[in-house]
């Protein structure tokens, strides 16, 4: 038998997680309209000190639905969503959702390229989008099949605070917040549409198993943007997996604090379905500022904080947080990018709950392992695989790794995408006989936990050897002096390439170059000590917070060709 189908994680899985799910064969929708049913008066979300019922949440939804209907929106159709967390965003996901339209979740902070490519390319009908947006969204309508444009922010529904949203908007808007929109056929305010809209009942028939619910885009690194197909199915499988997961959690108690934002399938699943599916009240977060973050913890106690590395380092770093209640805090799966142990130590010590690493893709909607938040874990380790997830480490020939060999990471189960939009050869690259290749390096120990070592595009070759960036990353968060660390690959005329680190130092803290050298050879083979530093007050990120590695070595190819 292959590492494949022996399955040796099943054996450290607690009592209280089964080791395979029932699921349901329910559109997405389903969870909504089930909590109100049962609970239509139970808070469903708090967002900057106003509050919003599952009854007044589900009637929002029904009303906007129809008022897409009306708009020319049917099932199948595409409507794009251009927000970030707020209460208009969780509307209006679902109410695409109750027409049976595919969500195509677009992050407000994307340049007009950026948002013409997705809109093209998935065929949007419809977008709801922020005003602060408007401008960039009317460029781009004219190469798009956009027909109509819904707007929603500062002096609408549930007014958001002045200084809000991402500094690089706020930069485009220095003459003031308020766009001005001429309000016509084609261009709706949300906030009119929900006034006009009828709560009625909508008869729409959907496939759990074949029909699409959300077209989400990959984050296009390594070239355009691919539109990952995932069903309804897809997405309540996963949901019920991350339920399974967190079985110490109550239905209709726990309240999620939502910072990271929805437009991202991380988000999507583990904070906004989740939480409908628990029938938890969500705390929403427009943006992350770790003062904010930690005031908001300590007065709305959240029991369940999904979050992304580079937000618990934040929170660290604040040098006022011992000042702060923490202690609601239960549990929190952190994903998007290697988990520091370091990290996870020192903010289990702060809030005494638990800290976990887990793993996924896009293409999984997006979570497949993940260690176990009150039983068995291993440091440094991503966990194991999910409830009915299998997992293999497969080499380039496709055979299976050894224990411990390092290879191509693919995993199967019920939340695995249908492919991408209108791409079958890209598809037929990734998605073999059911299974996803992941394009990321790792290998499985004895026990059956997985280890992921870096993304294969990222791994380093120095005068032959493989040097894993992670492996060097660790080292630099174990250092005091360190706040943030990232590992590129630069061009080397006699190495190939040799092992650059973008650093950020914590504030009010001090280390050259040699002496960071000095602390890595004490810790390091010899050629994975990184050759050069470069110190940097941040580091690019995504709006999740992951960092953008490509992005340092695209800057570094460009100082390389003009050399």
């Amino acid at each position: 038998m292959t590492q494949a189908l022996e399955k040796k994680w099943l054996e450290h899985y607690p009592d209280e997680i089964a080791k395979t799910l029932f699921y349901d064969e329910k559109p997405l929708f389903y969870y909504l309209e089930e909590a109100v049913r049962q609970h239509p008066e139970k808070k469903a979300i708090h967002f900057l000190g106003k509050e919003m019922t599952y009854g007044e949440l589900y009637e929002s939804a029904l009303k906007l639905a129809n008022e897409l209907q009306k708009l020319g929106l049917q099932k199948g159709d595409r409507a794009a969503v251009m927000l970030p967390n707020c209460p208009q965003s969780v509307i209006s996901y679902y109410a695409i959702l109750l027409v049976g339209g595919v969500v195509v979740q677009t992050n407000p902070l994307y340049t007009e390229r950026e948002l013409e490519h997705q809109l093209a390319d998935a065929g949007a009908k419809i977008i709801i989008c922020l005003d602060l947006v408007y401008p960039r969204v009317m460029k781009v309508k004219d190469k798009t099949k956009l027909e109509h444009v819904i707007v929603t922010g500062v002096k609408d529904y549930l007014p958001f605070p002045k200084n809000f949203l991402y500094p690089i908007v706020q930069k485009k808007q220095q003459k003031g917040l308020i766009v001005n929109i001429h309000y016509n056929d084609s261009t709706h305010r949300f906030v009119s549409l929900l006034k006009k809209g009828v709560a009625q009942d909508i008869e729409v028939s959907i496939n759990p198993k074949e029909d699409i619910a959300l077209l989400q885009y990959t984050g296009g690194t390594t070239g355009l943007a691919k539109g990952v197909m995932l069903t309804h199915y897809n997405l309540v499988a996963n949901t019920q997996q991350c339920r399974a997961w967190l079985y110490k959690s109550k239905t209709g108690e726990e309240r999620i604090l939502a910072i990271l934002p929805f437009f991202h399938v991380y988000g999507m699943t583990v904070v906004m379905n989740l939480s409908i599916m628990m029938m938890s009240e969500m705390i929403l977060m427009p943006q992350f500022k770790p003062e904010d973050v930690l005031k908001v913890i300590q007065k709305q106690k959240p029991t369940l904080f999904p979050g992304a590395p580079t937000m618990y380092i934040g929170l660290l770093n604040h040098p006022d947080i011992e000042k702060y209640d923490l202690s609601s805090i239960n549990a929190c799966i952190s994903g998007s990018a290697p988990l520091p142990v370091e990290v996870q130590q020192k903010f289990e010590e702060i809030t005494k709950g638990r800290l976990v690493e887990g793993y996924g893709l896009t293409e999984a909607s997006p979570v497949t392992h993940a260690n176990f938040i009150w039983g068995e874990r291993v440091k440094g380790s991503i966990g194991v695989p999910w409830p009915d997830t299998n997992s293999a480490i497969l080499r380039p020939d496709g055979s299976t790794a050894e224990i411990n060999e390092i290879g191509e990471l693919a995993v199967k189960g019920p939340q695995v995408m249908k492919g991408y939009w209108n791409r079958p050869e890209e598809t037929d690259e990734v998605l073999k006989d059911g299974w996803l290749y992941t394009g990321d390096m790792g290998y499985m120990d004895e026990n059956g936990y997985f280890y992921i070592v870096d993304r294969k595009k990222d791994m380093i070759i120095a005068g032959g050897y493989n040097i894993y960036p992670r492996e060097v990353e660790e080292v630099l968060y174990e250092n005091e002096c360190v706040q943030e660390a990232v590992v590129v690959g630069v061009p080397d005329k006699y190495r190939g390439e040799t092992v650059k680190a973008f650093i950020v130092l914590k504030e009010g803290k001090q280390c050259t170059e040699e002496e960071l050298d000095k602390y890595c050879r004490k810790h390091l083979a010899a050629y994975k000590v990184p050759r050069l530093y470069e110190f940097r007050k941040e580091l690019p990120k995504t709006a999740i917070g992951k960092i953008l590695r490509r992005n340092l070595v695209e800057e570094e190819k460009k100082k390389e060709s003009q050399n």
